[in-house]
């Protein structure tokens, strides 16, 4: 962690953090994303690639607080990334289409506890032996469209190294949001 501690919270943090304080809580600013995995999955090297990412970037290991009349970041130690593997493939093609759709409506719709939760979901969903569907989910506190593209592409360089038992790094990241 760089800098003092507790850390204060950007504008536009104050702003998410002021709406979800002072309302019920809502998915209104989740940032959900589907993608459909076509091929052998290794589930582990996927969810070590997570790792690597909440690691790397430290306002995915952040919880927001309030101390001293001031909104406050905190950053968490890494830990491991969940990533339940819901398996559908029991289901009929209809019947197993509409309820992942049911599933991935219903996970984007979880709102996040901002002072506790983390802000970083996936599950996979399995359709078939080569057919998944990685859902993540994070807070628009965390992210936003640019940062988006940014993590799918360290995921996807992540996850090349750690399924070929080759890890493949990164060069430090200079700041942290």
């Amino acid at each position: 962690q760089n800098g003092p501690h507790p850390l204060p919270l950007s504008f536009a943090q104050q702003r998410l953090w002021f709406v979800d304080q002072f309302g019920p809580r809502q998915s209104l600013y989740n940032v959900p994303s589907a993608l459909r995995l076509e091929g052998p999955l290794d589930v582990r090297a996927l969810q070590k690639s997570l790792g690597a990412i909440v690691e790397r970037h430290e306002i995915l290991r952040t919880t927001y607080g309030f101390q001293n009349g001031h909104p406050v970041q905190e950053i968490e130690p890494a830990t491991s990334v969940p990533l339940p593997v819901v398996d559908l493939r029991h289901l009929h093609n209809g019947e197993r289409e509409e309820t992942l759709q049911a599933a991935l409506e219903a996970e984007a719709a979880r709102p996040f506890d901002l002072g506790n939760d983390d802000m970083l979901r996936a599950r996979i969903f399995q359709l078939g032996a080569e057919d998944h569907v990685l859902f993540i989910n994070l807070h628009h506190i965390t992210c936003d469209e640019w940062s988006l593209d940014i993590f799918f592409r360290e995921l996807a360089h992540f996850y090349q190294g750690a399924s070929s038992s080759r890890p493949i790094g990164l060069a430090e990241l200079p700041i942290q949001y």
